[in-house]
C-alpha cells in the first residue's frame, strides 16, 4: 500500500508543493546569486550562515518565518521509503517547519501500520501551520508537534526512536543528535538534510561511534546524508 500517490495525503502534498515554490523562490534566487558572485562559492555561503546561525540560531530562524524550506518531491519520497523499509514506528523530527516533510514521513508511519512522530519547531506559527497540514491530510492522529527550542523540547522522545530526521537550524545537528542518541535503536535511520557542519559530519561518519554513513545524490548542493545505527 502506498499513501502518497491518491487522495487527501497526495492532493495536500501538491498544494504544499506549490506554496513552497512560490514562497521560497525569492529566497533561493538570493542564495544562488550569492554562491554565483565572483569569489564567493557554496563552501563560502555555508560558512557564512553557520556563523550566523551559532551566533544567534533563535533570531537567525526567525527571519525565514515565512519560508517552507521544504524538502523537494524527490527526497520527500526517499523519506517515506525510508521510514518503510526501517518498518518505524517512532519518529523524531527537527524542523518541522509548514509539515511537508512531517506528511511524508507520517504517511510511512501510517502505511506501517501505525506509531508515532515527534516533531519541534521553533516558531509557533510554523507550528500552527503544520498542524492544519496534517489534519488535512488526515495525518494529525499519528503526529506531535512540540513548539520551542528543540535542545529542550527533544529531551523526552518518550521510548525507543527507529528514524531521526535533522532538517532544522544545521549548526545544531549534533547537538540534536546526541539528545536522540540514546534512544536510537541498532538499525535506526539517521536522515540530515543540509548536512554540512563539519562536526556531525565527524560524527556521524566515523563508525566508532556507531554509524554508518554516507552522503545520498539527491538534490544536489543540498548535503543530504543517511546514516544507519550499527551499535
Amino acid at each position: 500500500m502506498d499513501s502518497l500517490t491518491s487522495g487527501r495525503i497526495a492532493e495536500t502534498l501538491e498544494r504544499l508543493h506549490r506554496e513552497a515554490d512560490q514562497a521560497d523562490q525569492p529566497y533561493m534566487d538570493k542564495i544562488m546569486a550569492e554562491i554565483g558572485a565572483p569569489g564567493s562559492s557554496l563552501e563560502d555561503v555555508v560558512a557564512t550562515h553557520l556563523a550566523e546561525e551559532r551566533a544567534d540560531y533563535h533570531g537567525t530562524y526567525r527571519t525565514h518565518a515565512e519560508h517552507f524550506l521544504a524538502v523537494s518531491p524527490a527526497y520527500g519520497r526517499f523519506l517515506y521509503m525510508c521510514v518503510r523499509a526501517s518498518g518505524a514506528r517512532r519518529i523524531v523530527e527537527f524542523g518541522t517547519s509548514m509539515g511537508l516533510s512531517t506528511i511524508y514521513l507520517a504517511a510511512g508511519l501510517r502505511d506501517n501500520g501505525g506509531g508515532t512522530l515527534i516533531g519541534s519547531d521553533l516558531e509557533a506559527s510554523k507550528v500552527a501551520r503544520a498542524r492544519a497540514n496534517l489534519e488535512a491530510a488526515g495525518l494529525a492522529d499519528l503526529v506531535e508537534i512540540r513548539q520551542g527550542d528543540a535542545l529542550e523540547t527533544l529531551r523526552d522522545v518518550g521510548g525507543t526512536v527507529d528514524l531521526l530526521l535533522l532538517d532544522g537550524a544545521f549548526s545544531l545537528y549534533l547537538d540534536v543528535l546526541k539528545l536522540v542518541e540514546p534512544h536510537l535503536r541498532s538499525g535506526a535511520f539517521v536522515l540530515a538534510e543540509n548536512a554540512f557542519e563539519p562536526g556531525y559530519l565527524a560524527h556521524i561518519r566515523n563508525p566508532a561511534n556507531g554509524y554508518l554513513s554516507q552522503a545520498v545524490a539527491l538534490d544536489e548542493g543540498r548535503g543530504n546524508e543517511l546514516a544507519v545505527v550499527t551499535r
